[in-house]
């Protein structure tokens, strides 16, 4: 009896030992993958024009919108983060106002609509330690409505939309 009583104690002290290790291992991811989350932040911050002309290299590379050429770009002050929610890549959308001109020769020469501004949401990527960009611009959005557009495949950071004014 007194073996039975034993070997059901251990297992019972065992068991409270397991469930306080997995909570504090849970605490201690959340609070490094936190600790990250603002590393990467403030890195942001600090390489943000780089990131906004390598943006605009790119976008202006990749030959959209059809037609179009990229001639400026004006960025809006505060940026919107997220989370991928299938990776937990860190993304920024940025508000920006984008101007284009026809190419010569193109199906665009002409249109009165080409020297209209543009609002969209520049999306940058945090992946393995570097902030950057393939260039890709949601149109017609700010980032605010970026983030609902792209629910359930980008969500808040902790559930607030986290903005850092520069």
């Amino acid at each position: 009896m007194h073996g039975n009583v034993l070997v059901w104690s251990v297992a019972a002290v065992a068991a409270f030992v397991l469930v306080v290790g997995l909570i504090a291992g849970r605490r201690a991811a959340l609070s490094l993958r936190r600790r990250r989350t603002d590393r990467a932040l403030k890195r942001f911050r600090l390489q943000r024009e780089q990131l906004e002309a390598q943006f605009f290299h790119r976008a202006g590379s990749l030959g959209k919108p059809r037609g179009l050429r990229w001639l400026e770009c004006d960025w809006q002050n505060s940026v919107t983060f997220g989370r991928e929610t299938k990776t937990g890549m860190l993304t920024a959308l940025v508000g920006v106002n984008i101007r284009f001109e026809a190419i010569e020769g193109g199906d665009m020469e002409g249109l009165e609509a080409v020297g209209m501004v543009r609002d969209a949401a520049a999306l940058f990527h945090y992946h393995r330690g570097r902030w950057g960009t393939g260039g890709r611009a949601l149109f017609n959005m700010n980032p605010t409505d970026a983030l609902v557009h792209l629910k359930g495949q980008l969500e808040p950071i902790d559930s607030v939309v986290v903005r850092i004014d520069t």
